[in-house]
């Protein structure tokens, strides 16, 4: 992306290094910070091992905005939206926010309808319900 060209999410017009950026769902956060509490605590009596009030904070946040709890729906959410050559970023937000209409999947991601490869609304449609299958059966 050139100096002159505009930043613009919405067109996913964002500089290469955060297009190739790995980007994570609150929920796979989670089961980070989730494994890591749990070292934390196993390791209780050493004072150098104390969990800080941001990771608390943090656990907290991810914990209450993660929309999949168990790893297995976490990995298959990963996996339905990687099969539709998502951005991560893209990937991520749908996969936080959880659009119940290809409306509101557009208005959070407008990119997916007018990059190059551009989805129509019936593959929209589908990878929106093959998430909600997921939310529905966890």
């Amino acid at each position: 992306m050139s100096v002159e060209e505009e930043e613009n999410a919405a067109e996913l017009k964002i500089p290469d290094e955060f297009l190739k950026a790995k980007c994570l769902m609150n929920c796979e956060v989670a089961l980070i910070l989730e494994h890591k509490y749990e070292q934390l605590q196993q390791m209780a009596d050493d004072p150098m091992n104390q969990m800080s009030q941001v990771f608390e904070k943090s656990l907290q946040y991810v914990k209450r905005f993660s929309r999949y709890k168990n790893p297995d729906a976490v990995r298959q959410v990963r996996e339905i939206l990687s099969r539709y050559q998502l951005a991560e970023f893209e990937l991520c937000v749908l996969g936080n926010l959880c659009p119940e209409t290809v409306e509101e999947a557009i208005a959070m991601v407008p990119s997916i309808k007018t990059r190059g490869r551009a989805h129509d609304d019936e593959a929209i449609e589908k990878m929106l319900n093959d998430l909600s299958l997921i939310k529905k059966f966890e």
